[in-house]
């Protein structure tokens, strides 16, 4: 089994900067993709940003250029660093790992994101 402990999240004004936190902890024997979906209220869960265990990215157009996906394989971690932030990135922020070498997937908690304008 694998826990998923997310920090970060909170309250920010319109155009300022957040940086999401997803540690990994418990039965971990290979290195994972990791990646952040959100969803608003009423809205599917979707995308923002994915990094694969290469290290190669994939971010989400409606974040491009404001999003920065990173992670340390040593703490087991991934990072979300936001900026310009809109109220429309109000939403619950969850961490996603998917080990590949055994199709196993499990989500965090969620965070909550909020962008107040």
């Amino acid at each position: 089994q694998v826990q998923l402990v997310e920090s970060g999240g909170g309250l920010v004004q319109a155009g300022g900067s957040l940086r999401l936190s997803c540690a990994a902890s418990g039965s971990i024997f290979s290195i994972p993709n990791m990646g952040w979906y959100r969803q608003a209220p009423g809205k599917q869960r979707e995308l923002v940003a994915l990094i694969f265990s290469s290290g190669t990215t994939n971010i989400a157009d409606s974040v491009k250029g404001r999003v920065t996906i990173s992670r340390d394989n040593a703490k087991n971690t991934v990072y979300l660093q936001m900026s310009s932030l809109k109220p429309e990135d109000t939403a619950v922020y969850y961490c996603h790992v998917h080990f590949t070498l055994y199709n196993q997937q499990y989500w965090g908690q969620g965070t909550q994101v909020t962008v107040s304008s």
